[in-house]
């Protein structure tokens, strides 16, 4: 899908493996590492990586704040670590406007920082247990907004890096529906 200039795109991968200027980890509010993706990115980046987090953030991070970090041994120039919302379903509300706000905040930052490409996983939909079929629409939704609303955004290329096939089908389906 292309908006204004930025192509938005959605594909099957790891973000791990998405060319970009910056991947977005989908961290926890301690800023120290942890499983699955958050994890690995950290495995692969090194140990200079965390060393970076506890000087940028040594009390960690609230909900939808982006702490940005090289890249280190990563292919990607730079790391923004953001925690998504812990899903609740006492606080839908409040919980799609972290989960919006956690996308939107990376966006902002990749045009402070003037970089041309975004790789993000799927937020807050892992061990945060927020629905991937509420995620994804909102997710893709927040970007096209984002892009819409700042056409003079220096991104050339907003990717959606699905690992999974459940994840991926969701992220397509949604972009699908907004292209219609």
């Amino acid at each position: 899908m292309k908006i204004n200039e930025t192509t938005l795109e959605v594909v099957r991968g790891s973000v791990l493996e998405i060319a970009a200027d910056a991947i977005v980890n989908a961290a926890n509010k301690a800023m120290r590492g942890g499983g699955a993706l958050d994890g690995a990115i950290h495995r692969a980046a090194g140990p200079q990586m965390l060393s970076e987090l506890k000087n940028a953030s040594p009390n960690g991070a609230g909900t939808a704040e982006v702490v940005v970090t090289k890249g280190y041994n990563l292919p990607q120039p730079y790391v923004f670590h953001v925690a998504g919302p812990i899903w609740s379903e006492r606080k839908i509300a409040e919980c799609d406007e972290q989960l919006a706000a956690s996308y939107r905040n990376c966006l902002i930052k990749a045009d402070e920082l003037s970089l041309e490409s975004i790789g993000f996983p799927s937020l807050s939909t892992g061990v945060y247990a927020f629905p991937i079929e509420r995620a994804a629409p909102l997710a893709l939704k927040t970007a096209v907004e984002y892009l819409r609303t700042n056409p003079s955004t220096t991104l050339k290329t907003v990717t959606f890096a699905m690992f999974g096939g459940a994840e991926h089908h969701e992220f397509r389906r949604a972009l699908e529906k907004l292209e219609s």
